[in-house]
């Protein structure tokens, strides 16, 4: 059954990180995901989920300081192949310490003087390298960040993502579909979603223009969560959105049936 997950990098900002579990539990969600966990010990966020009988969904590999080569991922920036192993490894174990099945793969910024082609391979011999060096109970998920929020990022074009995955031919590997980077990079949402279906393993949702909640911007979300339905997509969705006037004033979308149809 397709229930939402709370992000605790964009929802519940108001409170300090580890009062957000509680927090989200007590908004009815049962699921996080945590985009950078690593600034805690995963005993502590391990305290933190049982406390709030919460599971943990997904973790993102981690991202270097801000400025540097890496600070938006390591997967596809050339000449990174180090970093990113270092921090697959460290994701791979905040994964399997907590119990999140799911790890995003941040691909990274193309640097100005190298080429697509050359970061393209990179992503692909990383790609190849985790999938050796993981746990079969865990998966990997691509996500393609649009062009207008950032146009340099190695994977800015969903179906670029999809075509990388299929070379592969390993049901560990799949994409990261955000609705909101998907209608900023081209919108056609309900196709995208049919053609992209078989690949998916996560799916995330945020407004556009804004980045606000469902309901906000001009996204059709019944047609989307109903297609969602269709194509029998039944994991967690992702909240990953900036709340417009704060986080519980701005969760009243996931009970309004206009919006969601029958999805919890």
């Amino acid at each position: 059954m397709i229930e939402f997950d709370a992000n605790l990098k964009w929802l519940y900002t108001e409170l300090p990180f580890l009062d957000r579990f509680a927090a989200a539990a007590a908004d009815g969600f049962r699921g996080v995901e945590i985009a950078d966990p690593y600034g805690y010990e995963p005993q502590t966020i391990r305290k933190a989920l049982s406390s709030a009988r919460l599971v943990l969904v997904l973790v993102n590999t981690p991202a270097g300081a801000p400025g540097s080569p890496t600070a938006n991922g390591a997967a596809g920036v050339p000449g990174e192949e180090a970093a990113f192993r270092d921090g697959f490894r460290r994701a791979h174990e905040y994964a399997v310490t907590l119990g999140a099945s799911l790890i995003h793969v941040m691909a990274g910024l193309v640097p100005v003087d190298r080429t697509r082609r050359a970061a393209a391979a990179t992503l692909a011999r990383n790609i190849e390298w985790a999938l050796s060096h993981s746990d079969p109970s865990i998966t990997l998920a691509v996500e393609a960040i649009n062009r207008v929020d950032q146009p340099r990022m190695a994977w800015d074009d969903l179906e670029h993502a999809i075509e990388t995955v299929e070379l592969f031919e390993d049901d560990r590997l799949g994409i990261l579909f955000d609705v909101y980077h998907a209608q900023r990079s081209g919108g056609n949402l309900l196709e995208r979603l049919h053609a992209a279906a078989p690949q998916i393993k996560h799916v995330q949702v945020a407004d556009s223009p804004l980045r606000h909640e469902p309901g906000t911007g001009e996204i059709s979300w019944k047609a989307v969560f109903e297609r969602l339905d269709r194509i029998g997509y039944d994991r967690w969705i992702g909240c990953e959105y900036q709340p417009a006037a704060g986080t519980v004033a701005g969760l009243g979308w996931r009970n309004n049936v206009d919006l969601i149809g029958g999805i919890r």
